[in-house]
């Protein structure tokens, strides 16, 4: 018999081109007789008994993927037929487990070591670092089940963080007590740089006062001080954001320029923190002295002149913007008192009666009734009536339930429509909203009965809104127009057409108590201040008589386009706040008719929809990553709510990062949510057109 080498040897080859053994793998356990797997390019097969041992042939970075879940001797496996996602299945005495390669793949290969772990007594929440720079943030509270509250990326914080007060013009002059690396991190140049966390530990920062761009107190917010590999951080819990930065290589006097080590502590008698390094390269040890006040006000973003509030702090200037809406109610106001004066001083008149009066028609039924439009708002009671419109609400309950309990669901439309926006009226009795089918719908609060219907737009609409007096129900399109309705009468009562507005309307609201409408289309939001005259002739029976006019028009900074806008039409208030999409959040002042703070890279994609309120809190655990899903917070101010992209909506408390609640029972994707201000209840709105109603407990 022939010697295989010689055979190989002719042809000109050799053994090892015929056969390379590629890899070679010991077991503890005994491999006879052992169930084999292979796929076109894996092999699975049993490893010490109760692992799970994935090769990859063709991927040298895929090597050895080790699966534990088994406690008994893997017994069968096999691959799935599908290569994506590439199962496989194994068996054993105790389990039957199906493995997704390509999601186990993932995790084995961001797992890093956990180098640093603080407890928040306070907000009850558990801290890890790893050596990627990842921060891994859970909830201690009861009923929270360890639920991971938010992940953070301490690079890209960073970048952020610099990336805002380059644009704010604080660095525009780099010196020695800032970032070095600032310019390198804005532009990019450090994107594969890690910034292992070694250490966390509490930052006293009760010396510094609230910044322009933040909330920044020791009253309210809890900071940690995060010693890295490159630098110092001081990170804040309520926001998760990174507050101010120090990095060792700014510093030509510090010996240590890259630690392998630290240790941080906080005195409480100056308020100054010690950090303790240990270099990565050499024996170099090192204790520097910080003061984290000094610190946080080097680095804070350019103040205000004087500080914002929502509320009016002051009168309205003649110059501004405002002051003609101050001046219309005065003048109102004022020819009312008139009247009212000249009837309380008529005195007693003899009444005189004539054999032959002149009909007034006051007697007969008006002539204007044939011409009235068809309305399907029933007449028991059922539809928006002056009566039930008034505004004497009732005080909503600050002590109330969470409404997370599941109630009637109604479809908004026959067929599957997507509902683009919901907003209750100031009472709470009806809840109005916008379909992709260029409808607006009018629900009772209870979603039951027959919703009166608003036609007149053309395209999907893009944001509905009621008047301080529910009289008046807003809406606009993408198609470009702006429509006031009367609920009462369920006809449009004012049409602002597509000549005026080059992009479409994004949002539009009622502002300064009705006296105008604030919109925004592009780069720009308008104000208008109008009139609503429902009265018309005979002849002319559908000529509309109100009318709009431009007050003021005012464009963010770098003149992107606006996604949204919000502002406080309960009372008189100055601030209009604004988002495009650059991810930049602007708030502007119309008493001052000017731009008043710019907070640039607000959130990592643009932003789709603001929502006020008084505390500042970053909350995760909603996936949203394509459609926008829409937000509100409770009347009481102890909740927030939004939409998700995985058929629940998420209930938030202020004082947790963290969701309290996750409502299910929806059908698709929950794009709007709204809260009813006189009473504990939510509505959310589905991308297949369902609205859900949840109650209180």
């Amino acid at each position: 018999m022939e010697n295989p080498q010689d055979i190989f040897s002719s042809n000109g080859g050799c053994v090892s081109d015929i056969v390379v053994e590629k890899y070679l793998v010991e077991s503890k356990e005994s491999a006879s007789h052992v169930q084999l797997a292979c796929s076109m390019q894996h092999c699975a097969f049993p490893l010490d008994g109760n692992e799970l041992c994935i090769w990859n042939t063709k991927d040298p970075s895929h090597q050895l993927l080790i699966l534990r879940g088994h406690h008994q001797p893997i017994t069968a496996m096999a691959f799935g037929n599908k290569v994506n996602p590439l199962l496989i299945c194994s068996a054993s005495l105790d389990y039957v487990i199906m493995w997704n390669l390509d999601e186990c793949r993932k995790k084995v290969l961001q797992a890093y070591p956990l180098l640093s772990l603080f407890i928040d007594a306070e907000s009850r929440q558990l801290v890890t670092g790893c050596a990627d720079g990842q921060l891994w943030i859970f909830s201690l509270m009861d009923g929270h089940h360890y639920r991971r509250v938010a992940q953070v990326h301490l690079r890209k914080k960073t970048e952020t963080f610099f990336t805002r007060r380059v644009k704010s013009g604080l660095y525009s002059q780099p010196e020695e007590s800032q970032l070095p690396s600032t310019s390198a991190l804005v532009k990019g140049e450090q994107v594969g740089v890690t910034f292992p966390i070694l250490r966390l530990a509490p930052c006293d920062l009760s010396c510094v006062p609230h910044s322009a761009c933040g909330c920044l107190s020791s009253e309210n917010t809890q900071c940690l001080w995060i010693g890295s590999s490159v630098g110092l951080f001081v990170f804040n819990l309520a926001n998760l954001e990174v507050e101010a930065a120090l990095c060792y290589k700014d510093f030509h006097s510090l010996s240590i320029l890259l630690a392998g080590s630290c240790a941080l502590r906080s005195r409480f008698t100056d308020g100054k923190a010690l950090c303790l390094l240990a270099s990565l390269f050499g024996g170099k040890i090192a204790v520097l002295e910080v003061d984290p006040a000094a610190l946080v006000m080097a680095q804070q973003c350019p103040r205000v002149g004087q500080g914002l509030s929502v509320p009016a702090s002051s009168c309205v200037l003649p110059t501004s913007p405002l002051y003609l809406g101050i001046a219309k109610v005065k003048s109102t106001k004022a020819a009312s008192e008139q009247r009212c004066a000249k009837r309380n001083v008529m005195k007693d008149q003899f009444l005189v009666l004539r054999s032959k009066i002149k009909s007034s028609g006051y007697a007969s039924a008006p002539h204007l009734t044939m011409f009235s439009p068809k309305t399907n708002i029933k007449s028991e009671g059922k539809g928006p009536s002056r009566h039930r419109s008034s505004c004497t609400w009732e005080a909503y309950a600050v002590d109330c339930a969470v409404p997370a309990k599941p109630g009637p669901r109604v479809a908004a439309a026959p067929a599957c429509t997507r509902v683009c926006c919901i907003q209750y009226s100031g009472d709470g009795q009806w809840l109005a909203c916008g379909l992709a089918n260029h409808l607006c719908q009018v629900f009772d609060a209870s979603l039951t009965g027959t919703p009166a219907v608003f036609s007149g737009h053309d395209r999907a609409v893009n944001a509905i809104c009621w008047s301080h007096d529910q009289r008046w129900l807003l809406s606009t399109a993408q198609d470009r127009t702006l429509q006031v309705w009367s609920v009462h009468r369920t006809e449009l009562a004012l049409l602002l057409g597509k000549d005026m507005f080059s992009k479409p309307i994004q949002s539009a609201q009622f502002y300064y108590i009705d006296a105008f409408i604030l919109l925004s289309s592009g780069p720009e939001f308008q104000l208008l201040k109008y009139h609503i005259d429902t009265c018309k002739d005979e002849i002319k029976r559908y000529k509309q008589k109100s009318k709009s006019k431009l007050v003021c028009r005012l464009s963010m900074t770098d003149a992107g386009d606006m996604t949204c806008l919000s502002a406080v039409n309960d009372f008189y208030s100055h601030i209009v706040l604004t988002a495009g999409r650059n991810r930049t959040v602007e708030v502007f002042d119309l008493n001052a008719g000017c731009s008043a703070a710019l907070i640039a890279e607000a959130h990592s994609r643009p932003v789709h929809q603001i929502c006020q309120n008084k505390c500042e809190r970053h909350f995760e655990g909603h996936p949203n990553r394509g459609y926008p899903c829409g937000i509100a917070y409770s009347p009481c101010g102890r909740f927030a709510a939004c939409g998700a992209e995985d058929r629940h909506a998420y209930m938030y408390e202020m004082g947790s990062s963290t969701f309290s609640h996750r409502l299910a029972g929806h059908t698709d994707i929950v794009t709007g949510v709204a809260f009813n201000p006189s009473a504990p209840q939510l509505t959310t709105a589905t991308l297949d057109g369902k609205l859900q109603l949840f109650l209180a407990e």
